[in-house]
């Protein structure tokens, strides 16, 4: 059974930075797609980044380029979002998600097979 467990969500001002920590578990992940979704109240779960576990392949979101990056270490079966210079936009719940079939290119949820609980980010202004 997979297992993903977020960390790292918190307070922090625009400007500021948090680094989230995703913890995979219960299986071998070499040919996972590994992605950060976030979903703000009222809004639909949308696509934030995506790294791929054996190459290190990576995809972003436009809203986040250049100022979120997506890194894993194989050691720790752990997958990172380092987040700098955040935004009020980007307050919402973050969620890790793995999936053995896809892309780092699949940015649509609903193809995700395992999902983290979330860790809530507020970024106030």
């Amino acid at each position: 059974q997979v297992q993903l467990v977020e960390s790292g969500g918190g307070l922090v001002q625009a400007g500021g930075s948090l680094r989230l920590s995703c913890v995979a578990s219960g299986r071998t992940f070499s040919s996972y797609a590994m992605g950060w979704f976030r979903q703000a109240p009222g809004k639909e779960r949308e696509f934030v980044a995506a790294i791929s576990w054996s190459v290190g392949r990576t995809n972003y979101a436009d809203s986040v380029k250049g100022r979120f990056t997506i890194s894993r270490d194989n050691a720790k079966n752990t997958v990172y979002l380092q987040m700098n210079s955040l935004k009020p936009e980007d307050t919402a719940v973050y969620y890790c998600a793995a999936d053995s079939a896809l892309s780092v290119r699949t940015v649509d949820p609903a193809l995700f097979d395992y999902w983290g609980q979330g860790t809530q980010v507020t970024v106030s202004s």
